[in-house]
Order: structure tokens, then sequence, then C-alpha cells
């Protein structure tokens, strides 16, 4: 009998997006056969408190999976901190986990799509991630899936044997870089990775997600990843903890179940290069720009 795994959903405050999330969650050809733990952070604030309050009320109503289970914090730990206990928690427990926030609908076959994943890298330490979401790369000589060094934290999967290595230390994680592995790591500074290491460092983010790619790269692991995205983030309209207003990461989700799996333990070499292409390019022109910028801070004043 396969051993699925659990689901770890983390919520805060925003009840049209949980409520999204879990609704197309549930229509995942595996949602019956899936325990689902919903890890409800406490308010910041009394200002947060009847959004806490009434996401709470949403998530008590779900059903369609194996089992759900609410863990409610009475204090505000941070979705960093949530993030992190709630994945230890499930890791000791059931060995993997899959990890979604609430702001993230699904294709019916992404549960299916990480299980597979789970099971077929099981035992290979360098694989440490299971990624479910892609950039839009327009790129049809891509394998249905592939190995890639960067970690997506738009749905994901681990088991505890990579989890492990997982180090918070900010600065244990800073001293192990050279200038050419952060040239690595940022994808030849197509991409803000090591902005964002310097900036967790003075207290402008409290990302765990920069920790762990951090920790993954250092360990010379790989992630495993779809060529058209299993998700699509709903959060970037201004209502995020970490998000603004963007559609540049908008995407269409592939309906189809995935298929096949790479054979070969090392990463591809055609998807690095469109995705980092897609990363040196994905600002635009200076109108797109300039449009982008005007729709921003016209959405912000609203």
């Amino acid at each position: 009998m396969q051993n699925f795994a659990p689901i770890a959903l983390f919520v805060y405050n925003r009840p049209k997006h949980t409520e999204r999330t879990i609704k197309f969650l549930m229509q995942n050809e595996l949602a019956s056969e899936s325990r689902l733990f919903i890890f409800s952070d406490g308010p910041k604030s009394d200002q947060d408190l009847d959004a806490v309050l009434e996401v709470r009320e949403l998530i008590k109503k779900t059903e369609g999976f194996k089992s759900v289970e609410i863990i409610e914090s009475k204090e505000n730990k941070g979705l960093a901190n949530s993030i992190i206990t709630g994945v230890n928690r499930l890791v000791i427990a059931y060995k993997q986990v899959i990890v979604f926030e609430d702001d993230l609908i699904t294709s019916p076959y992404t549960l299916t799509y990480f299980n597979d994943a789970l099971n077929r890298y099981r035992n290979e330490e360098k694989i440490m991630h299971i990624g479910a979401y892609m950039y839009n790369l327009k790129d049809a000589t891509l394998p249905e899936t592939f190995f890639y060094r960067a970690a997506s934290s738009w749905g994901w999967a681990t088991w505890e044997r990579a989890w492990d290595h997982f180090e918070p230390d900010i600065y244990k994680l800073e001293a192990q870089f050279d200038k050419q592995k952060i040239a690595e790591f940022s994808i030849e500074h197509t991409m803000n990775f090591w902005k964002q290491v310097q900036e967790f460092k003075r207290g402008k983010n409290n990302s765990w997600a920069i920790r762990w790619y951090a920790s993954i790269f250092l360990k010379k692991g790989l992630t495993l990843n779809p060529a058209q995205s299993l998700v699509n983030n709903i959060g970037h309209d201004g209502t995020g903890v970490h998000s603004g207003i963007n559609d540049i990461y908008n995407v269409i989700i592939n309906p189809k179940p995935i298929t096949s799996f790479p054979e070969e333990i090392k990463e591809n070499m055609e998807a690095y290069k469109a995705i980092k292409h897609f990363l040196a390019h994905r600002k635009g022109s200076i109108w797109q720009r300039l449009k982008r910028y005007v729709n921003e801070h016209l959405m912000s004043k609203k």
C-alpha cells in the first residue's frame, strides 16, 4: 500500500485566498488519500484578529481529505517560524511532507506529482526538494520534468533526510560562500538570491526559503521541477506578507498529469539556460516596467 505524504498548509489572515487554496487542493486526485495539517498562525496585532478568526472558522469546515488536523497558534510566530516548526513536526512523524501556503491554486494532479516524485527519489541523497511551480518559460524543447539548483517555495515537498540539512543560521551559511559560489547561487546574478541573504541578515526579510535554498546549494543538492507549472500563486495582489502586486510570475497551470521523470541525476543545462533567460528578461522593456510601476502604485492607493 502506498504511503502518501502528509500535506502542511500554512494560513494566516486571508480568508478568500485560503478558501480557494483549499478548494483546489480538495479537487486533487489524491486528496481523499492524504492527511491535511492546517497550521493557523496567531494575530500579529488586534488589527489582524478578525481576519485570523474568520480564517479559523473557514478551515474548520474543511473536508474531502483522509484526515484534517488544525494546529492553532496563540501567539504570532511569523511565516518563517511557522513553516520551520510545522515541517519539522511532520518530517519527524512521517519522514516526508508536502507544503503549501494559503495563496496557491493547484492542478488536480499536483499531489500525484509530489507523491510519485517523493517515492521515486526517496533514496537519492542528491535530490533534496521537489518544486511544483515553474516560471512561464515558453520553451517547448524541455522535458516534462527536470533537475535544477534553486528551490521554489510555491508548493514543494521534501524528505526528512534532506530537511535534516536545513541550516537556519544565516551567518553559518554566508561563511561558506565565495565569489564564484555567489554567482552560481544567484543564477549568474540574474536573480536576487544573494541580496535576499544580505537582507535577511539586516532584518529586512525573515525568509525561511532563502535559507533552505542556500542549505541545498551548499550541499550540492538538486531540486526536481516541472517544465509547466502545477501551481499558480494568487497572492500577488498586495495582500501577502512578502508579495507585491505583480503579474510577471503568473502562469497557466498544466492541466495534465506528469508521466515522465529524469533518470540521470544531474542539473538540466537546457532548463538552466531557459530559466536564466527568463530571469534576465522578466521585467521587460523600460515601457513595460513603467506601466507595471504605475499599476502597482495605483493599486496600492485603492
